[in-house]
């Protein structure tokens, strides 16, 4: 198994090679990851299970208000988001998934799959079986890895600062002990409360850029001491003191 320098290595070397190596529709993954390798280069027309995993990792790259769907379909709304990781990290911003692109990725995620600045223990300080909540143990597991990537695109766009996770997943016994809404999103293991620095406002208003369909903060009942970000099939945002 590689080490996280060791595969840090490899990654730049793919990054300083991949020019020579194409980006033509057939060509091949010229490395193993730990986590996910991908075998081909992506781009607009594709689909399958591959674009399922490259959607998870580009969905924090969006537009304001936008949602990014793991459908496994490589369209247009894909291929922005891909265009916007690219431009973030100094890659060439062609929105074609590629060796260089894939690197990066590689570089940025542990051998489990989450991404480096973030793992599944912030996400779960209720019960490290991810049971109990509104969905099986498993859905609220992979609806966590993709709050990650969302926030580690967050992140990055902030300055690479550190984001702080009080509270993710929760199975309805946690979620009664501290009070929580019946129908919070907690329970679905896409929700994270986020404190520390930036500022509460600063997160909350950066989250409408990554993806992030339900937003409250400072001013919004109970929100006044962290910024709540999560998955919602119907958006809402309410952070007044923030002005959102």
């Amino acid at each position: 198994m590689f080490s996280r320098v060791a595969r840090l290595l490899v990654s730049f070397v793919m990054v300083a090679t991949g020019v020579t190596l194409g980006v033509g529709a057939t060509a091949g993954a010229a490395h193993a990851d730990e986590c996910y390798s991908w075998g081909r280069t992506l781009s607009q027309g594709a689909s399958g299970a591959d674009v399922t995993q490259l959607q998870i990792r580009v969905a924090g790259w969006v537009t304001s208000g936008e949602r990014l769907s793991y459908d496994g379909r490589y369209g247009a709304r894909t291929a922005a988001a891909v265009k916007k990781f690219q431009a973030s990290y100094g890659l060439p911003a062609d929105g074609v998934a590629g060796p260089q692109t894939f690197a990066k990725i590689y570089a940025l995620q542990d051998a489990d799959c989450t991404p480096v600045h973030f793992g599944y223990a912030e996400l779960n300080k209720c019960n490290s079986d991810w049971s109990g909540g509104a969905v099986p143990a498993g859905t609220a597991k992979a609806n966590a890895l993709k709050s990650m990537w969302k926030l580690e695109a967050m992140r990055h766009a902030l300055g690479d600062v550190p984001i702080t996770i009080s509270s993710g997943f929760r199975s309805h016994a946690c979620n009664n002990a501290v009070g929580g809404s019946s129908t919070s999103r907690h329970l679905y293991g896409d929700a994270a409360d986020l404190t520390g620095s930036p500022s509460l406002c600063r997160l909350a208003q950066q989250a409408r850029t990554h993806g992030f369909s339900e937003i409250l903060g400072p001013g919004y009942p109970d929100h006044n001491d962290h910024a709540h970000v999560a998955f919602d099939p119907s958006p809402y945002w309410s952070a007044p003191t923030c002005g959102i």
